[in-house]
């Protein structure tokens, strides 16, 4: 969370995760000469670690860029209809002229963007990137 710029939100999950981390580590450091302890401990900091992530996923903080390379000349209208802002390169890949679009929007916004740019065209290629930080610009209006 502090790459992508949200410092508040990493400190306060940073300081929730400490407590529990020294709480468990309370309960084991004199103990892990005993095989189980240290096995409940590894899949203590296992599972803190995968909640960890699932908790960070569905919060979905930040942004991200999306870039979507197409045949399609009409993807780029149809997903400025979706409210998205979208800048349009012209690409040349070994097949020919392609259009290469560059989406930038809030990672809560990923998953229903790629949904559509799948239905519109199954066979784009599609990166997804992490954004740092951006200056101006078009953003969709949340809701």
């Amino acid at each position: 969370m502090v790459v992508r710029g949200n410092r508040l939100q990493a400190a306060i999950i940073g300081f929730f995760e400490v407590i529990i981390y020294i709480t468990a580590l309370n309960e084991v450091v004199g103990k892990l000469n005993n095989p189980f302890n240290l096995l409940v401990y590894a899949v203590g900091f296992a599972t803190g670690n995968y909640v960890g992530s699932l908790i960070e996923e569905k919060l979905a903080l930040g942004l991200t860029t999306v870039q979507v390379v197409t045949k399609d000349p009409e993807l780029c209208n149809k997903i400025r209809n979706l409210g998205y802002g979208v800048t349009a390169l012209n690409g040349f890949g070994k097949e020919g002229t392609r259009h290469v679009l560059l989406i930038s929007l809030a990672r809560k916004n990923v998953p229903d963007l790629i949904s559509y740019v799948e239905s519109e065209d199954e066979s784009a290629f599609v990166t997804i990137m992490d954004t740092k930080s951006v200056k101006g610009g078009y953003f969709k209006q949340s809701k």
